[in-house]
Formats: structure tokens, sequence, C-alpha cells
């Protein structure tokens, strides 16, 4: 998966708690959420190892812009934005292997 950057929202399993990030590199990124790489973490701590949304751009600029105003947002908001990719709320982790 080529692209300069990459904004995305994971969740934990019961979708309690949203983490908004952004990475150049999503797969890998989604693997250390799902590892625990930094065990003190935000996203280790809450269990947010479910990708339930990502954007692409062609610049890591475009995507730190994008995650800056979802940051903002309401949580009602976030979750609208959720629904409309991935209405199912379902792990779109193994997707970004196909």
């Amino acid at each position: 998966m080529k692209y300069g950057g990459c904004v995305y929202i994971t969740g934990n399993r019961s979708h309690s708690v949203l983490y908004i990030g952004v990475t150049s590199d999503l797969p890998a990124r989604i693997t250390a959420h799902r590892d625990k790489k930094y065990p003190d973490s935000f996203s280790a701590k809450y269990n947010c190892d479910k990708l339930f949304y990502y954007e692409i751009f062609g610049r890591i600029e475009e995507a730190i812009t994008r995650e800056k105003q979802i940051k903002k947002w309401k949580r009602e908001w976030k979750e609208k934005l959720i629904d409309k990719m991935n209405p199912g709320w379902i792990d779109l982790y193994e997707s970004l292997w196909t």
C-alpha cells in the first residue's frame, strides 16, 4: 500500500473508546497497535486495536491536517464518519493485506 499519508480511527471491542492517528505506513502502524508495541500508549491502555476507518492522502501534510480536523469533532460526528465507510464497524485490518 503506497501513499503519502493516512489518517485512521481505531477503537476497542465495545466501541466505547476511539483513537485518531496519522501515519505514512498504515499496515505497520495498525500492527503496532494490535501488538501493543508501545504498552504505555493511550491506544494500548484502552485496547484500541480494531481499525474502523481510514483515509489515504497523497501527502502526509494532508493527512495531518485531516487528523487535526477530525480530532476536534464531537464523538457523534466521528461515529457518522465511520458509519459512512464501515456501517458494520468491522475490523478493517485484514483488508489492508488484500
